[in-house]
């Protein structure tokens, strides 16, 4: 047999051979960045309300896994008329797997936000206990999202 053909019949045995082999079951105690982030995300509804009183309205959905010690929804808004950004509230977080909804109302002050272009910003934070400062808790961050945002009356 001519080397060619030997050659292409043996490459493409091997081929065969690997898509058919049962492929290795994954190690369930390492996450990747990648099934993290599947499991690990917040997002911001569009738009985001504001009200004749000042009060300023944000929500979304999240969902974390994991956490240790208590976690929270964090959000801030800002315009690019001004270099300020202004907390609005947080929401206690149940980091289950599952997605939850999320609202946090808040009425900054001084604020001058003003109907119209805006960003939101929303974190999931947790505030976990480090065995060796003590237990002492310190922020650790599960998912977090910048987002253009339209700031109507509410």
């Amino acid at each position: 047999m001519p080397l060619r053909p030997a050659l292409a019949t043996a490459v493409g045995a091997a081929l065969l051979l690997l898509v058919a082999a049962p492929s290795a079951p994954a190690d369930s105690d390492k996450t990747t960045e990648a099934e993290k982030a599947v499991t690990e995300s917040v997002t911001v509804d569009a738009p985001a309300r504001l009200a004749a009183d000042g009060n300023v309205t944000v929500s979304g959905t999240y969902r974390c896994a994991d956490s240790k010690g208590p976690t929270f929804v964090s959000s801030s808004i800002g315009q690019k008329a001004s270099s300020n950004r202004y907390a609005i509230g947080g929401t206690v977080a149940e980091c289950d797997g599952k997605v939850h909804r999320w609202e946090n109302k808040s009425k900054p002050a001084p604020s001058t936000l003003k109907h119209g272009k805006a960003d939101v910003e929303a974190t999931i934070v947790e505030l976990r206990p480090m065995e060796g400062l003590g237990g002492m808790p310190l922020p650790h961050f599960h998912a977090a999202l910048k987002k253009n945002v339209t700031l109507s009356k509410a």
